[in-house]
């Protein structure tokens, strides 16, 4: 298709007649040849016509003798008016208001010109009334010469797509200014497979006015009805950055409705561009967010992360990719991924050694549970910057095994903060999740333990910790979006928990570009990310059966499976005991928590010892008496193995602040 398009426009320059794709077109100068022929046989027939209509279909002498010579003349001032505005050369389908205009403006000028004329050689002969009928005449008659074969091939593939049974009856949302360039691009192209019914717009003065010769059918509620009325299969969302309440409500009146959807760019709304129907894409769960986008000044990240050596664990995981993808636009001096999932971290470093390939990339794999190794590991590439975004994170999974949660979010984020502070590290930021607070879950009371854990270190250390709490990302490996999908790719059922469950959601990206800014800003060691309001999952899954085409409940049904062990119906971002501060800057807030108990570090290792022997009902008491808030769910456990440290226990130096070297530790 390119290179037809360049003989095309080879043969336009070059003035000679070339075959393209088949098909012989003629030289710019010859159409405009045909076509002020074809205007001047139009013209000599309005003149004539208008001179009959003056004189009731009976010429007089003397205007017979001067229609010839007023002819010439008539034919050269309008030929040159044509010319002059470049109506000589035409688009038959691309034409529009402006050549209309444009058409308007040379019949008039040339109009006026020639009435001087007939002032000065036909006055006697030729009535000013001809003159003045002939503008009309030859005016219709040039637009319907230069507009009747856009509106008739309009016309026939209106009529193709409305009897092609294959085209999808749509309707547009919004009959603004990017309806308008929507509309016109759809109907436009003659395999489009839209067939566009009309439009739907909450402006009353719009109401029953009619776009490109599609009507505006009426408000966004009138929807429901007119879906039903025209058998509508397709809706195409044409207002830029729709607001997520007016999305949810527009998915809440097509929920009854077999109907897809797809939207514009948000930037349309920044860019000003023209749409097109390829521009269109799916609706998804983001459009659904109950808060407005986050904007970052580029500006601010580059000076925080340019030139620095950073190091990212979890770096394959779904929020730790994203770190190290936003981290390494910014130009740092080195980049480190740490990852026990070698397929995964094989593929991450391999695209962003593509997308940057002056970038030092290093990519280890290994177990952050392995102190020594991280050690190590810190030793060679003397990070700056740290992101610990590794950890377990299901939380079904972490009640079967929560010895296994211990071991990797605390003593694995222990042996990472360590290995920051033991290099000299700048900054280190934890990954944490709005379940560490009250939690009810091992996976959360871990989470919450290894906040805790960062606090005691940064105590006695130079590197700055900081952690970050928010709450689920859209699109992450555990997040229920994909699930979601999943489930309904296979026809149902979709499984939600409970009708009244709700949680946090915020765009991976979002929730990164935050996380780098509020880790890397130094507000505080326990930063929030405001994440609007929480989010209904029964809500979200019956959105996304709508957004799919499909019916809740009939084509896809939704059935309610029960909490899960650990699982709460809501989350929070705060606990009672922890005070907020302030908001530091646009969704980031600074909280300030409790101290770690007085004995924290001998609990630790009542704790570590009960994780290494497998001691379920150990682990539970030991998490309970650090976090008085956490309130383990009810299962059944292994055996509780008794591990027994003495009350009167004084610990030595060399062991206070480390765990016991003795003690190999889980791999």
């Amino acid at each position: 298709m390119k290179s037809s398009a360049k003989v095309e426009g080879l043969s336009s320059a070059a003035g000679s007649t070339l075959p393209v794709e088949g098909v012989t077109r003629s030289s710019p100068w010859l159409c405009s040849l045909r076509m002020l022929l074809v205007d001047a046989v139009l013209i000599t027939g309005a003149l004539y016509f208008a001179a009959l209509l003056r004189f009731d279909g009976v010429l007089p002498p003397d205007a017979r003798a001067a229609l010839p010579r007023a002819l010439a003349l008539l034919l050269v001032v309008r030929g040159v008016a044509l010319v002059w505005l470049g109506l000589h050369r035409w688009s038959f389908r691309r034409s529009g208001i402006n050549e209309a205009l444009r058409l308007v403006m040379a019949n008039v000028a040339a109009s006026i010109v020639f009435e001087f004329l007939r002032l000065v050689f036909f006055v006697d002969s030729l009535p000013g009334q001809v003159v003045a009928l002939e503008f009309f005449a030859t005016t219709t008659l040039l637009g319907i010469h230069r507009f009747a074969p856009r509106m008739a091939r309009q016309w026939y593939l209106e009529q193709r797509r409305a009897r092609d049974d294959g085209a999808q009856r749509t309707l547009i949302v919004g009959a603004g200014s990017a309806g308008d360039l929507l509309l016109r691009d759809l109907m436009r192209g003659p395999s489009s497979p839209w067939h566009v019914i009309g439009l739907v717009d909450d402006d009353p003065g719009k109401q029953g006015t009619f776009l490109n010769g599609k009507p505006v059918l009426g408000v966004l509620d009138a929807l429901p009805e007119l879906m039903k009325r025209h058998r509508v299969t397709q809706v195409l969302i044409a207002i830029p950055r729709l607001s997520p309440e007016r999305t949810r409500h527009l998915l809440s009146l097509c929920r009854h409705q077999s109907v897809s959807f797809k939207i514009i760019p948000a930037s349309f709304a920044y860019l000003d561009e023209k749409i097109t129907a390829a521009m269109l894409h799916d609706l998804s769960p983001e459009h659904l967010l109950p808060r407005d986008a986050v904007s970052f000044d580029r500006e601010e990240v580059h000076r925080l992360v340019t030139g620095r050596r950073i190091l990212v664990t979890g770096g394959a995981g779904s929020i730790g990719s994203e770190i190290t993808r936003q981290v390494a636009g910014h130009s740092p001096a080195s980049l480190v991924v740490v990852d026990i999932n070698e397929n995964e971290l094989y593929l991450l470093v391999r695209q962003l050694q593509s997308r940057y390939p002056g970038l030092p990339v290093s990519s280890i794999v290994a177990d952050i549970r392995d102190q020594d190794r991280m050690m190590r590991i810190g030793q060679q590439y003397r990070p700056q910057y740290v992101f610990h975004a590794a950890a377990h994170k299901h939380v079904p999974l972490m009640e079967d095994s929560p010895e296994e949660a211990i071991k990797n979010n605390v003593f694995g984020t222990q042996n990472v903060a360590r290995m920051a502070d033991a290099c000299g590290a700048e900054r280190f930021v934890l990954i944490s999740t709005d379940k560490a607070v009250m939690p009810s879950s091992v996976m959360g009371a871990s989470k919450r333990l290894a906040e805790m854990v960062i606090r005691n270190i940064a105590a006695k250390s130079r590197t700055v910790f900081c952690a970050v709490r928010f709450g689920n990302v859209l699109g992450s490996a555990g997040s229920v979006v994909p699930l979601f999908k999943q489930q309904i790719q296979a026809g149902g059922p979709i499984t939600v928990t409970h009708p009244d469950c709700t949680r946090y959601f915020m765009i991976i990206p979002e929730a990164v570009g935050l996380v780098v800014l509020a880790g890397l800003g130094g507000y505080g060691e326990l930063c929030i990310l405001d994440m609007g309001e929480p989010v209904r999952i029964a809500e979200l899954a019956a959105n996304m059966i709508t957004m799919a085409g499909l019916v809740p409940d009939k084509d896809i049904p939704i059935v309610y499976t029960g909490l899960r062990p650990g699982e709460k119906l809501e989350e929070t971002l705060l606990s009672d005991e922890e005070e907020l501060t302030q908001q530091v800057r646009d969704r980031v807030k600074v909280a300030r928590s409790p101290a770690p108990p007085p004995d924290f570090e001998l609990q630790l290792l009542r704790l570590d010892r009960a994780s290494r022997v497998g001691d379920v009902h150990g682990v539970k008491l030991a998490l309970q008496d650090l976090i008085p808030s956490y309130t383990p769910s009810k299962m059944p456990g292994s055996a509780p193995v008794e591990v027994v440290l003495p009350k009167a226990v004084v610990l030595p130096p060399q062991v206070m602040g480390a765990r016991v070297s003795s003690v190999p530790m889980g791999a």
